[in-house]
C-alpha cells in the first residue's frame, strides 16, 4: 500500500510561525493546477504496483482554491492508479474556507478527512500568529462538517507558543474536548529562521517560551488525552476509535509515498526526491517535461536511520528483529541503546519491540538524534 501527497502552494496570507512552501499570488493558480495533472502523469510508475490507500491534499492552504481544483486532480488520480474503495482521502483546511456549500461539495466529490488548521481557540493568540479566522469561525467550520457528514475530522492545536501558560493550555484542550471529534494533531511552536517570528527573534522583538512551560504544557497534552479516552499512537498525534491518520501513519511505517507539486518530497524504499520549491520553475519545467526534482539515492544506512527516526515517534515502535535480520545490526546491544533503556527513556516490549518510555517523549528528538548518530553498519 502507498498514499499520495499533493502540495497546494496557495495561502490568503503568511502565518507568523510558518516556513512552508507557499505563495500569496495566486496568478498561477489555472498553470498550476495543469502542472500538477501532468506531473501525475509523468510519475504514474513511481510506486511500481502498489495500490493507493490514502491522498492527502496539502500546503498551503487547499481549501482556498476551488473544489472543482481538487476535483479534477482527484479524478486524474482515479484515471491512473490503483485506488482502495475505501482509500483515506484528507484535505487540509482553514476555518475561514469552509462554508456550507464547499464542505457539502467536498463530500460530494469523494473527499472523506479533513484536517482543519485552528491552531488555538484563543482569539488574541490566533491575531498574534496572523491568522485569518476567529474561534468562532473554528467551531462553527467544525460543527458544518459534522453536519455535511465528516465524521472524521482532525484539528491542528499549537502550543509551546510565546506568551502563554499552562492555564491557556488547559482552556484549548477543554474546548477541544467539547467539540466531540476523534483526532487531533498537536505540535509544539518551533520559532524558524525564515518566517516572521524568526524575525523577530532575531532582533529581539519577541522571546521564545521557557522550557519548562513547553514541557508542562506537553505533559499535560499527553495525560489530558489519556483521560479523555484518546490513543497517543506518535509524538503529535491523539485519536479515538483507532482513527489513526492512515497517511501519515504511512510515512512513519515506512510505507512508499509518491509527492506531487512544488517543494513536494517522495519515497519509493530505495530514493527519495524532492521538488523544487519555486512555482514559476516548477511549471515550466513539469509543462516542458524538464528535470523539476533532485533525487537521493538511499544507502543501508540511509533507510535504517530514516527506519529509527519515524517508527520510533509511534506507538508501535522500531522491531528490533527486523533491524536485526535486515540490517544485520543488533541495535539492542549498543552502548548508547542499553544506557537509554536503563534511564527509562526507551521501554522493550515481548522482547522485540522498542518504544519511547513516557520520560523519553520529552527528549524524543534528542534520543533519535543520538541513536542515529552512533548507527553504524
Amino acid at each position: 500500500m502507498a498514499g499520495i501527497y499533493i502540495h497546494i502552494p496557495f495561502c490568503k496570507q503568511a502565518c507568523n510561525y510558518c516556513d512552508f512552501h507557499f505563495s500569496t499570488s495566486f496568478k498561477t493558480k489555472e498553470d498550476m493546477l495543469t502542472a500538477i495533472i501532468h506531473e501525475l502523469y509523468l510519475r504514474k510508475d513511481y510506486l511500481g504496483t502498489e495500490k493507493i490507500k490514502s491522498i492527502y491534499f496539502g500546503g498551503g492552504t487547499p481549501s482556498v482554491v476551488d473544489v472543482s481544483f481538487i476535483d479534477k486532480i482527484t479524478t486524474e488520480i482515479h484515471s491512473l492508479f490503483d485506488i482502495e474503495q475505501e482509500a483515506e482521502i484528507t484535505i487540509e483546511a482553514n476555518p475561514d474556507d469552509l462554508s456550507v456549500e464547499k464542505l457539502k461539495d467536498y463530500y460530494a466529490i469523494g473527499l472523506n478527512r479533513l484536517s482543519i488548521g485552528v491552531q488555538s481557540f484563543d482569539d488574541k493568540i490566533l491575531k498574534y500568529l496572523n491568522r485569518i479566522h476567529n474561534s468562532k469561525k473554528s467551531i462553527e467550520s467544525i460543527e458544518n462538517a459534522q453536519k455535511a457528514g465528516f465524521n472524521n475530522i482532525s484539528i491542528d492545536l499549537m502550543y509551546g507558543i510565546p506568551n502563554t501558560d499552562l492555564y491557556y493550555w488547559q482552556n484549548q484542550l477543554n474546548a477541544f474536548k467539547e467539540l466531540n471529534l476523534a483526532h487531533l494533531s498537536s505540535y509544539c511552536m518551533t520559532i524558524e529562521p525564515r518566517t516572521v517570528f524568526g524575525n523577530y527573534l532575531k532582533n529581539k522583538k519577541i522571546k521564545p517560551i521557557s522550557e519548562d512551560i513547553a514541557v508542562s504544557q506537553f505533559e499535560y497534552l499527553m495525560n489530558f488525552c489519556q483521560e479523555i479516552g484518546f490513543e497517543q499512537y506518535e509524538i503529535s498525534n491523539f485519536c479515538k476509535d483507532s482513527l489513526y491518520s492512515i497517511h501519515n501513519s504511512g510515512y512513519w511505517l515506512g510505507e512508499k509515498y509518491l509527492g506531487i507539486g512544488p517543494g513536494a518530497h517522495s519515497y519509493n524504499k530505495y530514493e527519495r526526491s524532492y521538488n523544487i520549491s519555486n512555482n514559476n520553475i516548477y511549471i515550466y519545467k513539469v509543462i516542458n517535461n524538464n528535470v523539476f526534482s533532485e533525487n537521493e539515492y538511499l544507502t543501508e544506512e540511509n533507510i535504517l536511520d530514516e527506519y529509527v527516526m519515524t517508527s520510533l515517534r509511534t506507538k508501535w515502535g522500531c522491531n528490533i528483529r527486523y533491524i536485526n535480520e535486515t540490517f544485520n545490526y543488533d541495535i539492542s546491544k549498543k552502548p548508547f541503546f542499553i544506557d537509554f533503556v536503563k534511564k527509562g527513556l526507551l521501554d522493550i516490549n515481548n522482547g522485540e519491540f522498542v518504544t519511547l518510555s513516557t520520560k523519553g517523549k520529552f527528549i524524543a528528538d534528542s534520543i533519535i538524534l543520538e541513536i542515529i548518530y552512533n548507527n553504524g553498519i
